[in-house]
C-alpha cells in the first residue's frame, strides 16, 4: 500500500483516495444494513475522514492504532482491504476476524490495527499497553489511541493517559470531537471549550486542530510522533470534526437539526482537499470523477465477495480463544460440529 506522505503529490493522491474509499465504504455499509444484509449495528465515519487519514499520514507503517466503535475509517486509513472488511461486516469466514467480530471489532494486528472496540474509551488503554511494549523492547514505533468526545470522561481513559505520561511512553491520544456523545452535545458533557485542555492535568501537550482539514491533523500528529519517539512522552490531539449520520444507523437524531448538518458539510474534508489538489495542478475534476468511479467498483466488488463468502462453521466459535486450547474446549467444539461431531456423534 502506498505511503501516506502528504509532502508528496503521490501521497496526497493516496490520502484523497483513502478518504473517498472510507466514505464510499460506509455509505454502502449503511445501505446494506438498512436492507437487512448486515447484522448487528453499524456506526458510520462519514464526515470524519480527515481525522483517520490525517492521523495515519503522520505515522509509519509499523506504528499501531487502537480504534473505537466507529472504526471503519481507521481501518481503511491504516491500509486494510475493503473486501475483507466487508466480509467481516457480513459475518463471513473470509473477514478479518473470520466473521466473529463484525463492524465494531475489525482488527488486523499484522497491519498495526489493534482493533475497533464497542467499549467506550477502550482505545487509550490498548494504545498505552502497546506503547509500554514498544518502550520495554526499545523499538521505534508509536501507538495511537482514538477516542470520542464522550469517552474523555471515562475513568479508564484517564488511567491510560496518566500511566503513559508518568512513564513517558510513546503514545498519542487522538480525540475525535464530533460534538455529540451519542445524542448529548459536547457542551453538556464537559466544562471545557477545548477537550485537549485535559492534557494539562498530566503535564503533557494538548492541541486542538480543525478535524475537517487533513493537513492540520497530520501536522499535529506528526509533531506528537516526533515528541514520542524522542522519549518525551505522549500528546493529546483533539480534532474537531462532525459526523454527518446519526450515532448509529437507525438513529432518529432528535438532538440536532438539518441546518446544523448542512453548515458542517460546507467544510467537507473530501471536497476541500480535492479543491486544494486541483488548485495545485495535481488533479482535475475529471480525474476525481474517475477516482470516484474506480472506488465505487472496488466497493461493489467487496460486496459481491462478502455475499458469496461462506459463514464460519458453528464449531469455529471455539477457535482462536486460547494459544493452547484446553481439552474441554475441544469437547464443546465437537458438539457444535454440523457433521454430528467427533467420534460418530458421541458428545460425552
Amino acid at each position: 500500500m502506498t505511503e501516506l506522505d502528504l509532502d508528496s503529490a503521490d501521497g496526497r493522491q493516496e490520502a484523497l483516495r483513502r478518504m473517498v474509499t472510507i466514505r464510499a465504504f460506509d455509505q454502502e455499509a449503511g445501505n446494506r444494513f438498512a436492507d437487512g444484509e448486515i447484522p448487528g449495528f453499524v456506526h458510520l465515519y462519514i464526515g470524519e475522514e480527515a481525522v483517520g487519514v490525517g492521523t495515519c499520514a503522520a505515522l509509519e507503517s509499523d506504528d499501531y492504532i487502537a480504534s473505537t466503535h466507529r472504526g471503519h475509517g481507521h481501518c481503511i486509513a491504516k491500509g486494510l482491504d475493503p473486501k475483507y472488511m466487508m466480509a467481516e461486516l457480513y459475518g463471513k469466514a473470509e473477514g478479518y476476524c473470520n466473521g466473529k467480530g463484525g463492524s465494531m471489532h475489525i482488527a488486523d494486528v499484522d497491519a498495526g490495527m489493534l482493533g475497533a472496540n464497542g467499549i467506550v474509551g477502550a482505545g487509550p488503554p490498548m494504545a498505552t499497553g502497546a506503547a509500554l511494549s514498544i518502550d520495554y523492547q526499545d523499538r521505534d514505533e508509536v501507538a495511537v489511541g482514538f477516542l470520542g468526545d464522550g469517552a474523555v470522561a471515562q475513568g479508564q481513559v484517564h488511567e491510560a493517559i496518566n500511566l503513559a505520561s508518568t512513564w513517558d511512553l510513546p503514545a498519542i491520544f487522538v480525540v475525535e470531537n464530533n460534538h455529540y456523545g451519542e445524542g448529548t452535545p459536547v457542551e453538556k458533557q464537559h466544562n471545557l471549550d477545548n477537550l485537549s485542555d485535559t492534557a494539562q492535568a498530566y503535564d503533557i501537550p494538548g492541541v486542538t486542530v480543525d478535524g475537517m482539514d487533513i493537513t492540520a491533523v497530520a501536522e499535529a500528529v506528526a509533531e506528537a510522533r516526533d515528541r514520542a519517539r524522542a522519549g518525551d512522552g505522549p500528546t493529546m490531539v483533539e480534532a474537531q470534526t462532525y459526523r454527518y449520520r446519526g450515532h448509529y444507523e437507525g438513529d432518529e437524531e432528535p438532538y440536532r437539526d438539518d441546518d446544523e448538518i448542512e453548515r458542517w458539510k460546507e467544510q467537507d474534508p473530501i471536497e476541500s482537499f480535492k479543491d486544494r489538489l486541483i488548485e495545485r495542478g495535481e488533479l482535475t475534476q475529471e480525474e476525481f470523477d474517475d477516482l470516484e468511479s474506480e472506488i465505487e467498483s472496488t466497493i461493489d466488488d467487496a460486496i459481491e465477495y462478502a455475499q458469496a463468502a461462506d459463514y464460519p462453521e458453528p464449531s469455529a466459535a471455539y477457535e482462536d480463544m486460547f494459544v493452547d486450547q484446553p481439552p474441554e474446549l475441544q469437547h464443546f467444539a465437537n458438539v457444535a460440529r454440523t457433521d454430528g461431531g467427533a467420534n460418530g456423534g458421541d458428545h460425552r
